[in-house]
């Protein structure tokens, strides 16, 4: 019997495209992304929890020809027709420096105060929280009827340089994809074990 959870709980149809039957792709269709979709998917994840609402992620949308083959100049040889042929590919940067919109982005009390001289705290933080947000961003994006196909082979440095120039206290956590997915791209689902597997309840 399907365990029950309380009346809110989204519907099997939502739980499949978010979850269940949500894959990662290697290949895209021909259609287009817009930029309010783009938005869509922000104003989704910015909901999402991060500790003292820090929200450390800072996201560059590469979607130009131009800036699509300055990231394929900066991927693995596996992941370069991947970005090329994505619609959009979003880089999840991270700000070191989040502790200065904490004024404004958690008002309650003086949180910027708690990360001030521990750059090495910040930088976990802002690992931390982004990874979160970039997850956020996935789960978003399916949401909205779009597939992703994040990744983690490409030169940090060169993406750094690239993309996050400008601002040397943001560095790229990793990237992600975003389109319509085809479906040829992908192979059977890899194993997903069962909870004994890798969980404890103490």
């Amino acid at each position: 019997m399907p365990t029950q959870y309380h009346d809110k709980q989204l519907s099997g149809d939502a739980l499949d495209q978010i979850f269940r039957e949500a894959r990662s792709y290697n290949g895209w269709l021909d259609r287009d992304v817009s930029d309010a979709q783009l938005h869509g998917i922000w104003d989704l994840l910015k909901m999402g929890p991060t500790s003292a609402n820090m929200l450390p992620a800072r996201i560059v949308w590469v979607k130009s020809a131009e800036a699509k083959a300055k990231l394929a100049a900066c991927v693995s040889d596996g992941n370069k027709s991947k970005v090329a042929s994505a619609p959009v590919t979003a880089l999840i940067g991270m700000d070191i420096d989040f502790h200065e919109q904490l004024p404004w982005l958690f008002p309650h009390t003086d949180a910027k105060s708690w990360f001030e001289g521990d750059e090495e705290g910040r930088r976990a933080g802002a690992f931390r929280n982004s990874s979160l947000q970039g997850a956020y961003l996935i789960i978003a994006a399916r949401a909205l009827g779009l597939d992703t196909g994040p990744m983690s082979g490409f030169d940090a440095d060169a993406v750094n340089a690239a993309f996050f120039g400008s601002t040397p206290r943001v560095t790229v956590n990793f990237i992600c994809s975003i389109g319509y997915g085809d479906p040829s791209s992908i192979f059977g689902r890899s194993p997903r074990p069962d909870f004994g597997t890798f969980n404890t309840i103490v």
